[in-house]
């Protein structure tokens, strides 16, 4: 078991745009089992690998149905919108009404390198969209309104000394 340190809001590498994955070798198959261990102690339910320092297109979740892994995952295309909060394993303690897509259809490689599509909505689709936003170099302060960012942030500057509670 591997905990590994999750990139936290400041971080360059967070900015950054991840690049696909080529071969899914045994590198990547225990990149994938310390994500695993890492989001579950965290505790979260979404994990993309630049927010571990690894800049590449890969992200795991677990809605309470087993660990799902996505490799080199993209949006085909998206339906209706809905706010919600969120939070981010890599901006503890702090949640922003983020707009997203209510229904995305996904395509994406399994951990058998087999291409996999289908339909997500409701939470599915958030935590596909929220990460595929890290893939993209993006978090959830970009995707708020400028009054929630400046909140967020002014938070963020007060609470930084308090525990991580469960995000994506």
């Amino acid at each position: 078991m591997a905990i590994l340190t999750i990139r936290e809001f400041g971080d360059l590498v967070l900015r950054e745009k991840a690049t696909q994955v080529e071969d899914i070798d045994k590198s990547l198959k225990k990149l994938v089992k310390n994500m695993a261990d890492t989001m579950y102690d965290a505790p979260g339910i979404g994990l993309a690998a630049p927010q571990i320092g690894v800049l590449k297109k890969i992200f795991i979740c677990d809605l309470g149905d087993g660990l799902q892994v996505y490799i080199n995952p993209e949006i085909v295309s998206a339906e209706d919108e809905t706010e919600e909060e969120e939070g981010c394993l890599s901006i503890p303690n702090i949640r922003v009404p983020v707009k997203r897509a209510k229904k995305v259809k996904i395509a994406a490689l399994n951990m058998d390198g087999k291409k996999v599509t289908f339909v997500a909505d409701d939470l599915l689709a958030r935590v596909f969209q929220h990460e595929v936003d890290h893939i993209n170099g993006l978090v959830i302060l970009d995707r708020t309104s400028g009054e929630n960012k400046r909140k967020a942030l002014r938070e963020l500057s007060e609470c930084s000394d308090k525990p991580a509670g469960g995000s994506y």
